[in-house]
């Protein structure tokens, strides 16, 4: 056997041990959950040292660098929205690294001429500071807007002035997770704040943003890694000191939090609440006086039972309606509608529950509402009155396979309604559906470069069986133009948090797509594409089914002949980088390849960094006696064995992720170096500057994604092919 190409650097391994639930759990590399240190950086270092000359030269790098750079800097545009007769949407014309805000008097002058209102480039050399908020007032007068440096989920909160792109001197730190909530009369807004981390201080009455908020100083180790206290939701008046910023809601325990929603009619206030991720909600209306005043609470549902998200509130010469997308006897959801004065009377039912689709979303607009529903992990749109009567179905347009709607922007008095539209073969589109006549158009795409065209595709829905019996739906993509046969693949899976895995555009899946492999994106339990008995049977005690689940697909690709065991790669993000950690430590000999990225890999801590308390509601407590044993069994940190041939993996995170810290990905490398007694190698890839993903540049991510592409195709066999 010949020696192979890379040297692994020497981690140090320490005694740490830590008894839980009187089992002892050795804890070597703890020094590593603190990203300042010296032992840290350095270790981080050595092993991109070691990567970074690895993956350079892999034969099929060059190509996919191409392939995902030209799909990541192409133009682009988002879906349009209106506020007080002016039109707003994020675009890029082609290499820049992140999105501006555009704007326009009207919808064809935001087409044709759009003015730059924002642009996060502006305000860093490396061009690591991006938007992550964006609310313009309702007399779309003014923007508060949201900017995140280096990937860190921390946000400062600026207001700007659209007539004159000036910035107001409100700003506002340390906050996250909930976009600024503006009052109807534009006098001020509801956000999410929390004290600032560890020793770190700012001051919060500075002028505004004229170049990249100062986060790096505040950005240290605390800011990055420690458990945060509870947050609270805020009113901040314009022109007013943050510090007299009036408290709304504070949560009861530290893992609740809110998201607020005011009435398009400006009269009520309701509050949607649930502890951590966990998406049973309770919900709490408030009624807004003329003067912008807010009254008591009125309770409409006070029991965590079920999911809850307000459609739409207003108040008429009857008293007030509250409408809901419940899951209260409906885990598929429904529509209902409430009177927040009489919350226990029966709920008037507008849309009962479909027998086998998934009620997504419901938007309101003019007399009507848009509902989202999904079908088999697909979107279809319907237009139905106020009362629940079928209008219209709508036809969404997909030139290759199922579509996913990634947004629906209406007002509630309006007729045009935008809708966003993305499939996994081709990257969003907007349109405009015109109330008044039914009719529906695609909006121009923007000026700039044009994407590559790919090759045209085939796909297909099939069902693996899962360990328990339990048929898991796939998506397989491929080129049209190739054979069936056993081809290198790659199976992405999710698989947590109620989050749906939809059809839906990638840079990476498109370019392994084009270069001739084949695509399997599975709908694993614990997600949300068929309900809430969908994602409670993956949840909890019972996570361990969702990896017999990527087993079983796994399993299910091999033996009909789609893939072989040497040319199977897995793949997955956070969530789904414990997926990857869980299936390869499991059954390692499945697989030729894996890519966890940015992954929750150490079931034993998560809870003790930055948002990581919040997952408990998903994955259970790893401080419960009663959920330990489950938790320890599928740590994958800790089922690492020495000795054991596991496959090639390369493990991606960033050292500025302060939602799944860094320390995750560190310490499963490093001891999975030490275990690994197979061939393949085992490599670290930490992105300085970058977080968990959220505002990266898009050369940054053409890198990440050629890095990860050219490695799965290294070990599963597939050399990069162009279409004819």
């Amino acid at each position: 056997m010949t020696e192979p190409a890379w040297t692994y650097p020497t981690a140090d391994r320490d005694d740490t041990v830590e008894v839980l639930h009187g089992t002892s759990v050795p804890d070597p590399y703890r020094y590593l959950e603190d990203p300042d240190a010296d032992r840290t950086r350095a270790f981080v270092t050595a092993q991109n040292a070691v990567s970074e000359p690895y993956l350079a030269g892999l034969e099929a790098r060059a190509p996919f660098l191409a392939s995902t750079t030209d799909l990541l800097t192409a133009a682009h545009a988002g879906t349009p929205w209106e506020r007080g007769g002016r039109y707003f949407r994020l675009a890029n014309p082609g290499e820049l690294d992140q999105d501006q805000l555009l704007v326009g008097d009207s919808l064809d002058q935001l087409l044709t001429a759009p003015r730059v209102l924002l642009d996060p480039n502006t305000f860093s050399a490396d061009g690591t500071t991006a938007l992550t908020a964006a609310r313009v007032s309702p007399d779309g007068a003014l923007l508060a807007y949201g900017l995140s440096e280096a990937g860190s989920d921390w946000r400062t909160v600026a207001v700007r002035d659209i007539a004159t792109g000036a910035d107001l001197p409100d700003r506002l730190d340390w906050t996250k997770w909930v976009a600024p909530t503006w009052l109807p009369d534009s006098s001020g807004f509801l956000y999410w704040r929390y004290p600032a981390p560890g020793s770190s201080t700012r001051t919060a009455t500075e002028p505004g943003i004229d170049t990249a908020p100062e986060t790096d100083t505040a950005l240290d180790a605390d800011a990055l890694t420690d458990a945060m206290g509870a947050g609270e939701l805020v009113l901040h008046r314009l022109g007013t000191d943050p510090a007299d910023d009036e408290v709304l809601w504070t949560p009861a325990e530290r893992d609740w939090m809110v998201d607020p929603w005011v009435s398009p009619d400006g009269t009520l206030l309701v509050l949607t609440a649930s502890p951590g991720t966990d998406s049973r909600s309770t919900v709490e209306v408030r009624r807004i006086s003329a003067d912008g005043g807010l009254g008591p609470v009125m309770t409409v549902v006070g029991e965590l039972t079920d999911a809850q998200t307000v459609v739409h509130a207003e108040t008429g010469p009857d008293g007030a309606v509250l409408y809901l997308r419940t899951e209260r006897d409906a885990p598929r959801g429904r529509l209902v509608a409430v009177d927040p004065d009489a919350p226990e009377a029966p709920w008037r039912e507008i849309v009962p529950q479909h027998a086998t689709d998934v009620l997504v979303d419901a938007d309101p607009a003019a007399d009507t509402f848009v509902l989202v529903w999904s079908r088999d992990a697909a979107h279809h749109l319907e237009i139905r009155d106020r009362e629940g009567s079928l209008r219209s179905a709508l036809e969404l347009p997909g030139d290759q396979g199922p579509v996913s709607v990634t947004a629906v922007n209406t007002r509630a008095a309006g007729t045009e309604v935008f809708l966003g539209v993305t499939s996994f073969t081709r990257e969003g589109t907007a349109h405009r559906l015109d109330l008044t006549t039914g009719q529906v158009r695609e909006l121009p795409a923007p000026a700039g470069r044009r994407a590559p065209e790919l090759p045209a595709t085939r796909s297909e829905r099939v069902s693996a069986p899962s360990a328990d019996g339990t048929p898991v739906p796939m998506t397989l993509l491929a080129r049209a133009d190739l054979p069936a046969g056993p081809r290198p693949t790659l199976l992405y899976g999710y698989g947590g948090f109620d989050v749906p895995i939809l059809p839906s555009f990638s840079a990476l899946f498109a370019s392994w797509v084009a270069a001739g492999g084949v695509l399997a994106v599975a709908n694993l339990r614990g997600g949300g594409e068929f309900g809430a008995a969908w994602h409670e049977a993956g949840m909890g005690v019972h996570k361990q089914r969702v990896f017999d689940d990527v087993i079983g697909c796994a399993e299910h690709l091999i033996a009909t002949g789609v893939t072989t065991a040497g040319q199977l790669a897995v793949h997955g993000r956070s969530n789904g980088g414990l997926l990857v950690g869980a299936a390869m430590t499991q059954r390692p000999e499945l697989f030729a390849a894996a890519l966890p990225t940015v992954g929750v890999l150490d079931m034993l801590r998560f809870h003790r960094f930055t948002i990581g308390w919040a997952w408990t509601s998903e994955y259970g407590d790893p401080d419960d006696p009663a959920l330990f044993p489950a938790l320890l069994a599928y740590s994958p940190l800790h089922r690492l064995i020495p000795g054991t041939a596991y496959p090639p993996t390369l493990i991606n995170t960033g050292d500025h992720d302060d939602r799944v810290v860094p320390a995750h990905s560190l310490k499963f490398g490093a001891e999975l170096q030490r275990c690994q007694a197979g061939p393949g190698p085992v490599l670290l890839r930490v992105d300085t500057r970058a977080g968990h993903g959220m505002g990266k540049p898009a050369r940054a991510r053409a890198a990440e994604y050629a890095d990860q592409l050219s490695f799965a195709a290294e070990h599963t066999g597939l050399v990069p092919d162009t279409a004819s």
